[in-house]
């Protein structure tokens, strides 16, 4: 299913690359404004099978737009795209326009491969949201190394009757954390334990949302065991104890949360507008009484997954590579994409646009609107450092800390120990 498949690619962040190049010493221009003209290659991530046509028209739209130019279209399997990449990096053969995650983009800025857009493409910045932009910048370099393409976000769902149940007002859904600690407490309490609020123990986004200062500005060193990522920590242990975190978060999956929430075990959990047509068809009493609302943040920005378009600093065709990497990313472009598929543009105002604004009954357009409001000023708190490996290890620590077997401090500790450790390791 295209919705899924797309889903799938946003929040996949890959392993990072083990190649890191050479840094880019045959490398074309860094000037974007000569004749837009020659042959370019284009790759994307897993996108040929549901998005045929939509490609093929965007890129015959190009060519007819700037005569004289060629676009060579690749598309590479979700599998192994990481590896792929970086095999591409160390040989010298990576195509002139690439579709990646931030993550991806982190070590080819590093080794020279990445066109810095800030110096090449600064006259597009203001066509993008501040966040979108923002999201392909590197702790400890300067520059932004990637067009942002499509964003991806979901509200939250909460079961309305079982906050009516424990005395909450089912209206006043929280939105900060204190407030959803305040409530979790209040909901296992009045429940005898029955009723936990979450399914899922924290992961990296929760600590960013929660205003946990990440890492180092340098990006030479991850910090979210100070102060306030212990405090995190500690109160999701009070919420694990008084059984308001679900007793198998250790090991949930979204599958397995979901399934909880569906059927009235957890009353928050993250979703999409899939998950309506779901409730509706499997538990109808769930769907009489949902509530959708933002997720749960302290900074008042709540988290993206984002893709982007990045440049190979030593593609022979700069002007073309950039002006064809602006074109899939334009306002226009992305706006048709989002009507094929349920994803977010991150080009400035369209999110103004009816699709994302005007209710039509439908339980697609609720969700479509609630995550398009929230996208505004969206960031994305994954650092663009932080691997699988990492989260594997922060995963690890937490459920740790949860079970008693160490402090919240000391298993924030090893995980920043053990982050650092492969932070360096990925040079």
């Amino acid at each position: 299913m295209p919705r899924r498949a797309l889903a799938a690619a946003v929040v996949a962040l890959a392993l990072p690359l083990s190649a890191c190049g050479s840094g880019g010493d045959e490398g074309g221009s860094t000037d974007a404004s000569g004749k837009v003209e020659g042959d370019i290659t284009f790759q994307t991530w897993n996108l040929r099978a549901n998005f045929k046509p939509y490609f093929e028209g965007l890129i015959a739209d190009f060519e007819k737009k700037y005569p004289g130019t060629k676009v060579k279209w690749v598309d590479q399997p979700a599998e192994g795209y990481a590896d792929k990449i970086s095999a591409d990096a160390a040989g010298g053969t990576l195509p002139d326009v690439v579709n990646v995650s931030p993550d991806l983009v982190a070590p080819l800025a590093k080794a020279g491969l990445a066109l810095d857009l800030d110096k090449s493409a600064a006259k597009y910045k203001k066509e993008y949201l501040q966040g979108a932009w923002a999201s392909h910048e590197i702790p400890g370099m300067e520059g932004t190394y990637a067009f942002p393409w499509y964003l991806n976000t979901g509200p939250l769902f909460y079961n309305k009757s079982l906050f009516k149940e424990a005395g909450l007002d089912a209206s006043k859904p929280p939105k900060t954390y204190d407030e959803l600690f305040d409530d979790a407490l209040e909901l296992a309490d009045k429940s005898d334990g029955k009723v936990a609020t979450l399914a899922n123990v924290p992961t990296i986004e929760d600590f960013g949302r929660y205003g946990v200062e990440l890492m180092n500005k340098e990006g030479t060193a991850f910090a979210f065991n100070d102060a306030k990522g212990v405090e995190l920590l500690t109160k999701y242990k009070e919420l694990y104890d008084a059984k308001a975190l679900d007793s198998q978060a250790l090991t949930a999956t979204p599958e397995s949360s979901g399934k909880k929430f569906l059927t009235e075990a957890v009353a928050m959990n993250p979703g999409s507008a899939l998950d309506l047509g779901n409730f509706k068809k499997q538990a109808p009493n769930l769907y009489k009484n949902i509530g959708i609302t933002d997720q749960i943040t302290s900074t008042g920005k709540v988290n993206m997954y984002v893709m982007g378009v990045m440049v190979n600093a030593q593609t022979k065709r700069t002007p073309a590579a950039v002006a064809f990497a602006h074109f899939v990313t334009d306002a226009q472009n992305q706006m048709s994409f989002a009507k094929k598929v349920a994803i977010f543009p991150s080009t400035a105002g369209s999110l103004d646009d009816p699709y994302f604004t005007k209710e039509d009954g439908t339980d697609e357009t609720r969700v479509r609107i609630a995550a398009a409001k929230s996208l505004k000023n969206a960031v994305n708190y994954t650092p663009v450092l932080f691997s699988e490996q990492m989260k594997t290890e922060l995963r690890n620590s937490v459920a740790k800390a949860l079970q008693g077997k160490v402090s919240p401090q000391e298993a924030l500790d090893n995980a920043v120990k053990a982050c650092d450790r492969l932070l360096k390791q990925q040079g």
